[in-house]
């Protein structure tokens, strides 16, 4: 038996190390990283990425898949749900960094399949809200990116990265406190009530930056 971590990053400032990093502190023994860069989770499912493609060759029954959260699977809710349960299916159990979830397919309790079968449903179908939200965002900044693009001020430098925000609107829509994720990823409680509350604004600082 193996445990595999499976990251997945999208942008230049994420990095896999700080990934692999967050599994490990989060106490996970890693025997094998497996990852895919320059790939977005929106667009493409987890089996017609290059390493994706390769879990499903190397996992094996009783083997372990870690991963940050289930949207490193896909963003999409049809992929999610079936790409779990898929894995399970060949008795490979799927565990998360953030909450700390796992799903296992060894239990045959009808109830306890319903209440799991229900779990990985509803944080699908929450990914896949967080990415239609996060696109969302991301264009309303841009457009307003566009509409300043005559003035030579940029305004100050923001004090966050890409990464950050992603960290950022990861832990908000698991509901963690604005401490917990000042103490995560070093922000200040201000930046991210900002970052709650306009997230259109915070992404076009990013843009007019080009970050």
């Amino acid at each position: 038996m193996q445990t595999v971590f499976y990251a997945r990053v999208s942008t230049a400032d994420q990095t896999i190390a700080h990934q692999e990093r967050q599994a490990r502190d989060a106490g996970f023994a890693i025997d094998r990283v497996v990852a895919d860069n320059g790939v977005s989770g929106v667009s493409t499912r987890l089996a017609e990425r290059p390493e994706g493609q390769r879990l499903f060759d190397l996992l094996r029954a009783g083997d372990v898949l870690v991963v940050r959260w289930v949207d490193r699977l896909g963003r999409n809710y049809a992929d999610v749900t079936e790409t779990i349960r898929e894995f399970m299916r060949r008795g490979v159990v799927i565990k998360t960094i953030i909450n700390r979830m796992t799903f296992d397919g060894a239990t045959a309790d009808p109830m306890q399949q319903a209440v799991r079968d229900a779990l990985i449903a509803f944080m699908a179908a929450s990914a896949q809200a967080q990415a239609e939200a996060t696109k969302a965002a991301q264009a309303a900044g841009i457009e307003h990116a566009k509409a300043s693009n005559g003035s030579a001020y940029r305004g100050r430098k923001p004090s966050f990265t890409r990464a950050q925000m992603e960290t950022v609107r990861d832990l908000l829509a698991q509901d963690a406190g604005v401490s917990v994720i000042a103490r995560t990823t070093g922000l200040s409680r201000q930046a991210i009530y900002r970052m709650k509350d306009d997230p259109a604004e915070a992404e076009a600082v990013l843009a007019k930056w080009g970050l």
